[in-house]
């Protein structure tokens, strides 16, 4: 999955800072908050009790695209202290961002095709394009703020199309 790779790539660069753990569920962003929802709570429970240790921050991951319950899921996180990362219409806009402006409506066929075109894999990612999207992040970040800034000044609602908050995780990840 390119989102697990993407990650991954992160949580080498920073093993000694940040412990990155991606748990193995999948599903639609509802059952995806559900789910982190449910750790933490057990975690929060162990730790009362003196056992284990709670992890920071949460996170879920998630495309925009189609999912029903897309609203019900951004507030059962925002009530219960989960944190997003959304990319709309999909992780590829993220990864478009990258190489390239994109300040339209765009759709996830559209953007898995032109991301595709930069970094050259369907679904899996090499090495030297990880390397690549690692070094190009300030960059996918300065122009995920100015989407941000532009739906905040048009009044879209969030997260609107395009837009991704991957760059949020990874700061997080990297404490910058």
């Amino acid at each position: 999955m390119t989102e697990e790779a993407y990650l991954l790539l992160w949580a080498r660069r920073m093993r000694r800072r940040a412990l990155v753990e991606i748990p193995k569920f999948r599903g639609t962003p509802l059952s995806l908050v559900e789910n982190a929802v449910a750790a933490k709570t057990a975690e929060e429970r162990e730790d009362r009790r003196g056992r284990g240790q709670m992890h920071d921050e949460y996170w879920c991951v998630f495309d925009v695209d189609t999912h029903p319950h897309l609203p019900e899921a951004i507030e059962l996180a925002r009530s219960h202290g989960i944190k997003l990362a959304i990319s709309n219409p999909c992780i590829e806009l993220w990864f478009l961002l990258h190489f390239a402006e994109q300040t339209a409506y765009i759709g996830s066929r559209q953007a898995r095709r032109l991301a595709r075109g930069h970094i050259g894999a369907a679904k899996g990612m090499t090495p030297d394009v990880l390397d690549t999207l690692g070094e190009l992040f300030d960059t996918a970040r300065r122009r995920a703020l100015r989407l941000d800034e532009k739906h905040r000044g048009d009044g879209t609602p969030a997260p609107g199309n395009p837009s991704s908050g991957m760059w949020e995780l990874i700061e997080s990840i990297t404490g910058s």
